[in-house]
């Protein structure tokens, strides 16, 4: 079903490795013009993502990929763990005491720990053995709970369009670097993708788009609960048993 998984990334050409990590972080922060624009935009997956949560705020939460933090701008879940493997990304976050636990990987999490929501934003395009991680969410997540992620419509002509005609020129001025490659090397995953390996692994899988529809939409939200928590068991021990 997955024989493509995991997927290996193609190394970066040098020149692109030497301003990858300044690149990044300020990327992630919106600190350059257009990120800051981007980041007006991406305010939705935010905010669909932090939906279920803007009355009854008290339910476990566990984020995957929670890099410097800027969920929690929208919301005030607790207790609230995150997996985040870049401590850089954090350190220095407003919200860091917010934070209850971190793990640097899924595997970290304890095999019998449960969470009423897991959470994902602007992350599962970078995972490279995806459906390994969703079917770890399949077994941590409470019932009743949900799996709510939203990513970036990668794959489709108005994404490619978007970030070509915003990041991409800055970028270019910049550095002189074609930031496509950039994008290539960064996102593994495309939202067709990425909805694949979410119904695959669960029983309800409902779609939401900032924009028209999956084919000419900036982003994607998925909600997804009821787990198939016994295929996902059987798809685990099959890697663990290679």
């Amino acid at each position: 079903m997955f024989e493509n998984y995991p997927k290996i990334r193609t190394e970066l050409p040098l020149e692109f490795q030497e301003i990858y990590s300044e690149h990044y972080k300020k990327n992630r922060e919106g600190e350059t013009s257009a990120s800051s624009v981007a980041q007006k935009m991406e305010a939705w997956m935010h905010k669909k993502v932090a939906e279920d949560v803007l009355v009854d705020f008290n339910k476990s939460t566990l984020e995957i990929g929670a890099g410097t933090l800027n969920q929690l701008k929208y919301e005030q879940t607790k207790p609230y763990d995150i997996i985040e493997p870049f401590t850089e990304l954090y350190l220095n976050s407003r919200f860091k005491d917010r934070i209850n636990k971190v793990f640097k990987d899924i595997d970290e999490v304890d095999e019998f720990k449960k969470y009423d929501r897991i959470t994902s934003i602007a992350t599962f395009e970078h995972i490279t053995d995806l459906p390994k991680v969703v079917a770890k969410t399949c077994i941590h997540l409470n019932d009743p709970g949900t799996l709510r992620v939203s990513i970036p419509n990668e794959g489709t002509f108005l994404w490619k369009l978007g970030y070509k005609l915003t990041t991409g020129i800055e970028f270019k001025i910049k550095y002189g670097l074609d930031y496509s490659i950039l994008m290539n090397y960064e996102h593994v995953n495309t939202a067709d993708e990425i909805e694949k390996v979410l119904s695959y692994f669960y029983h309800h899988v409902k779609c939401s788009c900032f924009g028209l529809n999956k084919r000419i939409a900036f982003y994607r939200f998925y909600e997804c609960s009821k787990p198939k928590i016994a295929l996902a068991k059987e798809y685990l021990s099959t890697l663990t048993s290679l």
